[in-house]
């Protein structure tokens, strides 16, 4: 047999071995034998560069070479479930399911709700080409080569099988709660921040900028929806429903919930109900509620969508869960704007399936509400699998003797500066913006974040890096910053140095409105710094503002005006915008940005939807807000008219007809504007 030959037979014993171990959970060979033939494998294809594979399993252990994630469109959205909360609400919507299939007879399937991040799986001839996040329900983030590293998802089919040529699989990515706990466990010894739960572990994992990141962290995947196209629809016996379509993908190899199951009555739906209500705690991972499915696609068709759900489908939340534990110190942490956090920490207690210690106490007028003291007994809550928080004082503790009061401190914990709090506010936040380490920190990531100076090669991680290491103190240091300081010390990250100078280098083209967004002004968000970048033109002008005219802009209101002149008052940030300029930032709408701008749109309110050829939404957008336009994501009687692309998605279609809403392309869209 040559070395080809083994390659591609190692492949296939080792995508067998993958399956019975992590779908049917009966390894059939030990984890040193699997051991051997994956190291075989990595050997042979290092020799062999010609064989390279993106679906080998070889790929499943990830690599330091960092990530980008571009976008990709759904070709149908991937819509949320209205939730309910009651038995009351499920008998309701069982009801109008019935009356709106006529009285005729369905079937529901019930399904576990995992708590995770939903991914959309593509596969083509029997291999997965491209995994997508939900994102924002019309288009995701392609994580590809990080889902390869799920060792539940298949990379490639059994030859044979009777899948589609080209079909899309949905499912949620999950940390389980093994993996959840050893991360926080390691974050902790670390001094990290923690993770409130696993489903955002898993959200922050996928995301990662190294596969080996993710490989390391054993995410899992559960799927639950089959998407084909119409003539494989066809194709299928008449009676096919999505409980069937699911076992179909489960024979494929899919991991699919065992919980899964039909049934054909209220009280099957509420046995469930109540079933899995106490079971769900043994599960593996995060449960928060189930979900309910009219089985036959034919009625499920015939029922349709509303703007935003599905009506033959709803999910059902499991109440939250309560537990009593004892308050032993609250301590306090200090986010990007300042803003301080009280954080209680507890003696551990489990509740809903993990061991919390620690709990959120929301802001100081909270803590003198439950009149808390150290040595309170109190209740827990965590619903759904969300952030625990403490909901009250056990009363059944009442009459015990009580430790100190709970005061909330006067000064930062990290850099010492008296606190203050705003009229009005319910928040305390430290004023030593430019010297407080976390909002150092906490700006220099806001400012190289996707939607501020777009310089996605440096995360979190990164920024810590180098505020360690003494080379950024604030955001003008990143520009001065070569790839010799951030290559290692033994040269083996030169390739993602480069990367990084090259997103620094790139980012001196932003527009003007994206590098004011991204200076981190308090109060000052995405559409305000678009609107004060057009009405002042630039930041000298803006900058030279008084308050009365900051207000006398449209959106700009009394305390956001006042937090603009607090920040241009500030030395150290005058500074820091003549040493941003000094390295070629623009600081001003440029003459083309400019010449484009109109009010040929003035007035208007539109809604994107759908794939487009000639420019992408995102620039749609811009230019719609350039001729004075209002962009807004849902049709109502006050849409001017619907800018649609291909796969226009199919509610709001039907929303803009019943409504009677102007839909038109974007040919006739750029016609409308001047020259």
């Amino acid at each position: 047999m040559s070395e080809s030959e083994r390659i591609l037979e190692l492949r296939n014993q080792l995508h067998e071995h993958n399956y019975h171990y992590y779908i049917e959970n009966q390894p059939l060979i030990s984890d040193q034998e699997f051991d051997q033939l994956m190291a075989e494998l990595i050997r042979l294809e290092a020799a062999h560069p010609e064989m390279a594979d993106a679906n080998s399993p070889t790929q499943r252990v990830g690599s330091d070479l960092s990530n980008d994630f571009p976008t990709f469109e759904h070709q149908r959205p991937m819509l949320s479930l209205a939730n309910t909360y009651s038995k009351d609400e499920v008998a309701e919507f069982y009801e109008r399911v019935r009356q709106g299939l006529g009285g005729e007879e369905f079937e529901l399937c019930c399904e576990l709700k995992f708590d995770g991040l939903s991914i959309s799986l593509h596969y083509e001839d029997g291999q997965l080409v491209r995994a997508v996040t939900r994102g924002d329900g019309v288009k995701g983030d392609v994580v590809t080569p990080n889902v390869r590293t799920i060792r539940s998802i298949p990379l490639k089919l059994d030859v044979g099988g009777d899948w589609p040529k080209q079909f899309e699989i949905r499912g949620e990515v999950l940390m389980p709660w093994t993996s959840f706990e050893g991360l926080n466990a390691e974050r902790e010894r670390r001094e990290e921040p923690l993770f409130a739960n696993p489903r955002n572990a898993a959200s922050g994992t996928l995301k990662s900028k190294t596969t080996a990141v993710v490989a390391q962290r054993r995410l899992d995947a559960y799927l639950y929806y089959l998407l084909l196209g119409e003539e494989d629809l066809g194709a299928l016996p008449s009676d096919t429903g999505h409980y069937e379509l699911m076992q179909r993908a489960r024979n494929w190899g899919f991991r699919v919930s065992d919980a899964m199951c039909k049934v054909s009555s209220l009280q099957e739906v509420f046995d469930f109900i109540d079933h899995w209500d106490e079971a769900r705690h043994s599960l593996p991972v995060a449960t928060d509620g189930i979900v309910l499915k009219v089985n036959s696609l034919r009625q499920q068709r015939a029922l349709g969508m509303t703007a935003k759900s599905p009506r033959w489908a709803i999910a059902y939340k499991f109440k939250a869960e309560q537990q009593s534990t004892v308050l032993r110190e609250v301590t306090y942490q200090v986010g990007r704007t300042g803003v301080v956090t009280p954080v209680a920490n507890m003696d551990p207690v489990q509740l809903a399936g993990t061991v919390v210690r620690r709990a959120t106490l929301h802001n100081a007028d909270f803590i003198r509400q439950l009149d808390l003291h150290t040595g309170d007994h109190v209740l827990v809550e965590k619903g759904g699998e969300i952030i625990p928080k403490i909901v009250g004082v056990d009363s059944a503790y009442d009459g015990l003797p009580r430790g100190p009061r709970v005061e909330f401190i006067t000064h930062c914990p990290e850099c010492g500066t008296p606190l203050v709090q705003a009229d009005g506010e319910a928040m305390i936040y430290c004023p030593n913006e430019n010297h407080c380490p976390p909002q150092i920190k906490g700006r220099i990531e806001h400012f190289v974040s996707r939607r501020a100076m777009g310089i996605d090669s440096i995360g979190p991680e990164t920024v810590d890096d180098l505020y360690r290491a003494g080379l950024v103190r604030d955001v003008a240091d990143l520009y001065q910053l070569t790839p010799d300081q951030i290559n290692g010390r033994d040269g083996t990250r030169e390739r993602s140095a480069q990367r990084t100078i090259a997103g620094i280098n790139a980012s001196r083209q932003v527009p003007f409105e994206r590098v004011l967004f991204a200076l981190g002004i308090r109060l000052v968000g995405e559409t305000a710094a678009r609107t004060l970048a057009r009405q002042f033109g630039n930041i000298d002008a803006l900058a030279a503002a008084s308050a009365d005219d900051l207000m006398r802009v449209d959106g700009i209101g009394e305390r956001m005006a006042q937090s603009i002149r607090s920040w241009f008052a500030d030395a150290d940030n005058a500074f820091l915008i003549e040493r941003l300029r000094s390295q070629g930032l623009q600081m001003q709408i440029s003459a083309a940005d400019d010449a484009a701008r109109s009010d040929t749109l003035a007035g208007k309110t539109i809604v994107i939807s759908g794939v487009f050829e000639r420019h992408s939404r995102d620039e749609y957008k811009r230019i719609i807000e350039q001729h004075g336009g209002t962009n807004t994501g849902s049709i109502s009687k006050k849409t001017s008219f619907v800018l649609a692309g291909a796969n226009m998605g199919p509610a709001k279609l039907e929303k803009a007809r019943k409504l009677g809403v102007e839909i038109i392309d974007e040919n006739r869209f750029l016609e409308m504007l001047p020259s």
